[in-house]
Parts: C-alpha cells; structure tokens; sequence
C-alpha cells in the first residue's frame, strides 16, 4: 500500500498548531467521512481506502498516512493536497 510521509515546520505553540489540525479533521470528518481521535498530540484518523495519522510538535507538524488499492493511483494528487494544506496553516 502507498505512503505518505511528510514533515512540516511551524512557528506555532503546541495548542495553536493542535487548534489547526482540529479544524482540518473538521473539514476531512464534513468532506470525506474521515474519523478521527486524539493520542495524545497525535490526531488518528481513518476511513474506508485511507488510515493515517497528524502528529503535532512544538516545532513541526507530520501528517502519515496509508493508502488502500483503490487510493493507490491517487497518491500524487493525495500528497499534492497534504502538501497544499500545510502550506496554507503551517507555512
């Protein structure tokens, strides 16, 4: 199965990066059915064709996650938009 792994800076404390990542679950939970449940700073989510998880630092966001077949060819466009995102609340 593909993955994804990318790593983001932030200047953010703790808590504000987390309110960020919040608010994302909140678009991916409206958008795609995506759930998710804190571990600690680390947002776990999943739904059917994807898993994966938002890890939040002091310094730096790390977003993973898992691709089923399906998602597989998608896996460019799916990392392009990870990518996009975090430049958008973290760059």
């Amino acid at each position: 199965m593909p993955k994804i792994d990318i790593r983001r800076p932030h200047q953010l404390s703790i808590a504000e990066a987390r309110s960020v990542v919040e608010q994302v679950a909140a678009r991916m939970h409206e958008k795609f059915g995506m759930e998710g449940r804190w571990q600690d700073d680390t947002l776990l989510f999943s739904r059917s064709g994807v898993s994966g998880s938002i890890a939040v630092a002091s310094d730096a966001i790390q977003v993973k996650a898992e691709l089923g077949l399906m998602l597989a060819p998608l896996k460019g466009m799916v990392e392009q938009e990870i990518r996009r995102k975090l430049d958008e609340h973290f760059g």
